[in-house]
């Protein structure tokens, strides 16, 4: 009892968690079961716009006697149990700080199923904006002197130093990071306001970015340049970024008459006030490697736009 009183009591341990991971505190019995399909098949979903199938979350289950100790400090944690009632909380920083303490109970196996049903787009929500706001904190103890983008498209953005610009042009901004194996990209631009049709938004994405690709995106060889890949049809939703009206495109690229290929993310913003589209695209190629930590890391820059007013 005196260590519960302890840990309650104690100002909440900094997360050193890896990113976009899940503990899921559950019996063995409830995750071997329905139970625990569910929660693979909902948080261990494939990410979309990827080329190979990654999962959204990794999963680390513990049985309920394990929980306290190492499991504490993750940032997301699921905890399932039977209960005499059926319950749903989200706790922030119960055990370490950021935290989302997610607590599940229910009589019976259909009726945590049912929560679980009810609840999943909320978690997954709450989780994915935790992660993208720690992501953006570890960019901050080294940051890329964004003077040049502030100028050219008046906005600011979070951007770790490893990025370089590799091309200026009047409306138009590369920057990319090498990693092993491949490399990370961002680029900017703006276009015209009427560019995008809300009814035909997809069509004029593609359009819109195979153009691009076309001007300024070439690989080694004569006659490559970047293209959507056709194949695959894109993913596209409807978000707010910045204050602003904005469609979200995922997909795949590939470098025309050549072999590259590999997943990207677009995001053109309405930005009402200056009657303009502002469009940003995060892309990677990295053969060798999972991309899911890679699209997230382009994804939490792009999100970190703050558009001068």
């Amino acid at each position: 009892m005196s260590s519960c009183s302890y840990r309650k009591n104690k100002f909440p341990d900094e997360s050193a968690a890896a990113i976009n991971t899940i503990s899921v505190i559950i019996d063995d019995q409830l995750w071997s079961g329905e139970v625990g399909d569910s929660i693979r098949n909902k948080f261990a979903s494939p990410v979309l716009g990827l080329p190979q199938e990654e999962p959204l979350f990794s999963i680390n289950q513990y049985p309920v006697k394990l929980f306290e100790g190492y499991s504490t400090d993750s940032r997301n944690i699921i905890i399932i149990k039977k209960d005499i009632e059926n319950k749903f909380e989200i706790k922030e920083n119960e055990f370490a700080s950021p935290q989302n303490a997610i607590h599940i109970s229910g009589k019976t196996a259909f009726e945590i199923l049912e929560i679980l049903e009810t609840h999943t787009p909320e978690i997954i929500q709450k989780m994915r904006t935790t992660e993208i706001t720690q992501e953006q904190k570890t960019f901050k103890d080294s940051l890329l002197n964004t003077k040049k983008i502030q100028k050219k498209f008046g906005v600011d953005l979070i951007i770790p130093k490893k990025y370089d610009y590799v091309m200026r042009r009047k409306n138009f901004i590369w920057l990319k990071s090498e990693i092993t194996g491949g490399n990370t990209s961002i680029i900017i631009y703006e276009i015209p306001w009427k560019s995008i049709r809300p009814k035909y938004a997809v069509k004029d994405i593609i359009q819109t970015r195979d153009s691009i690709g076309n001007r300024f995106i070439h690989g080694s060889d004569k006659g490559t340049v970047m293209v959507t890949e056709e194949a695959y049809s894109p993913y596209f939703s409807k978000i707010n970024l910045a204050g602003d009206k904005t469609f979200e495109t995922k997909g795949t690229w590939q470098m025309k008459n050549d072999f590259m290929s590999g997943p990207f993310i677009n995001y053109a913003i309405f930005d009402k006030q200056n009657k303009r589209i502002l469009v940003l695209e995060g892309f990677c190629y990295a053969p060798s490697k999972e991309k899911r930590d890679l699209m997230f890391e382009l994804e939490a820059i792009i999100k970190s736009i703050k558009i001068k007013k």
